[in-house]
């Protein structure tokens, strides 16, 4: 299916969303425990459909129970594996497809749904490629210093795309950075955006965490 027909679909799409309190990247995949009842009834819908739905940060509350706040800008995830366990919780594998923009929420029952608009990227500039370069070493720094702290952190030979659009996304999912910075990440227009917040985050990052690795 073309782009243009793609979005086109998307536009004013109802699709069942899944709050979390973590931030789903396009390109990037993602293992989810399901056990509550509601998320399970989505789960086996989605599988007897397309397998996709929403996943959109909480800003404030909890993932179970309900009584949420959810951000407006969220993407749609793709399962690409799935296994039901004996209980009947799930554990699935999902990938983020694309970028989409909260029009409307519908009610939750019997599991959370909104009409949501694809939000494609902008296209990168000129000045992406060495933007990327830049994010990697970057990136490279903070997790070595992360490593060096003792801390959780993806491995130190991370190797970005070469393409900046995909290799910003890959950056802002691994960044040791909180939810609320990778939601900003997330609503960049586009690449040079994206790189340029990851860079100026990252520089951040990296100062903070080299005072603390000088402290012993």
């Amino acid at each position: 299916m073309d782009s243009a027909h793609r979005l086109g679909a998307m536009s004013g799409e109802v699709l069942p969303m899944f709050p979390l309190q973590t931030v789903l990247f396009p390109g990037v995949a993602m293992p989810l425990h399901v056990f509550e009842p509601r998320y399970r009834a989505l789960t086996r819908h989605c599988l007897d459909g397309d397998g996709r739905f929403g996943v959109v940060l909480i800003e404030r509350g909890s993932e179970v129970g309900g009584g949420d706040v959810r951000v407006s800008v969220g993407t749609c995830a793709r399962i690409v594996e799935a296994a039901e366990l004996p209980d009947g919780r799930w554990l699935l594998m999902i990938v983020g497809v694309e970028r989409v923009a909260v029009r409307r929420w519908l009610p939750d029952d019997p599991y959370p749904q909104a009409e949501v608009d694809a939000l494609p990227d902008a296209l990168a500039g000129a000045d992406a490629v060495e933007q990327r370069s830049a994010v990697e070493r970057l990136l490279r720094r903070a997790l070595a210093l992360k490593a060096e702290l003792g801390e959780p952190a993806a491995p130190l030979t991370v190797e970005l795309d070469p393409d900046p659009a995909v290799a910003a996304y890959q950056a802002a999912a691994m960044a040791p950075l909180g939810p609320l910075d990778h939601q900003r990440l997330l609503e960049q227009l586009g690449p040079d955006e994206r790189l340029a917040l990851l860079a100026s985050a990252l520089t951040d990052e990296v100062r903070v965490l080299a005072q603390r690795a000088s402290w012993g």
